[in-house]
């Protein structure tokens, strides 16, 4: 079974002056079911030490686990916690640098596009609904977000849109792809989310 890296929420309690790191157990789950070993990569992992080390940390981290893809997970807006923006953001460097397939669920999605210099936008209507995609990819999907894109970002191209936002993408270049959607969400999870997260993961 492939090894695959899966980014983590944070979750904060400042009562108890703890941050601690979260992923959804229907996540671990949903990429159970399409044939991999996902692999919780801490927050911390790039932000205890001195700046200049931090992606040497990540990326030895990664090798020392033989990584062969990334998940990037939903959850947390791009800015509450800096740890994570940056840990995701060497996650996306090594997953160039070797070349690996990616996928950005919710959030995830808004870091590549944020990495390739798309804009977010605040939008509403978009939290606990369900949209219908139009495009490459169709049918209907959940919506658990406050923010999306409008216009593409660059090196990229639109797999899915809805009535007002870019519901998918896919980079032109590299294995990577983003939907806004949570595949996870569902009772009983849908094939084409598993049939299209195989196809992209080469399971």
């Amino acid at each position: 079974m492939r090894v695959v890296a899966v980014s983590q929420r944070v979750d904060d309690y400042p009562d108890r002056d703890e941050r601690r790191d979260a992923i959804d157990q229907q996540l671990i789950l949903f990429l159970h079911e399409i044939g991999i070993c996902p692999v919780p990569v801490p927050n911390r992992l790039s932000f205890d030490i001195v700046k200049i080390d931090r992606k040497n940390t990540v990326f030895n981290w990664l090798d020392q686990i033989k990584v062969s893809a990334i998940v990037l997970s939903g959850g947390n807006d791009i800015g509450d916690f800096p740890e994570r923006d940056e840990l995701e953001m060497h996650l996306l460097d090594y997953a160039e640098k070797f070349k690996l397939p990616v996928l950005g669920i919710c959030r995830g999605m808004q870091i590549l596009g944020i990495r390739n210099n798309g804009k977010l936008i605040k939008v509403s209507g978009h939290v606990c609904v369900e949209h219908e995609l139009i495009g490459e990819y169709k049918g209907i999907v959940n919506s658990y977000h406050n923010y999306c894109f409008k216009a593409c970002p660059n090196d990229y191209k639109i797999l899915a849109l809805s009535e007002d936002c870019i519901e998918a993408i896919r980079h032109k270049n590299l294995p990577w792809e983003g939907w806004m959607w949570h595949p996870e969400r569902y009772d009983k999870f849908k094939a084409c989310d598993i049939e299209r997260a195989r196809d992209l993961l080469n399971m």
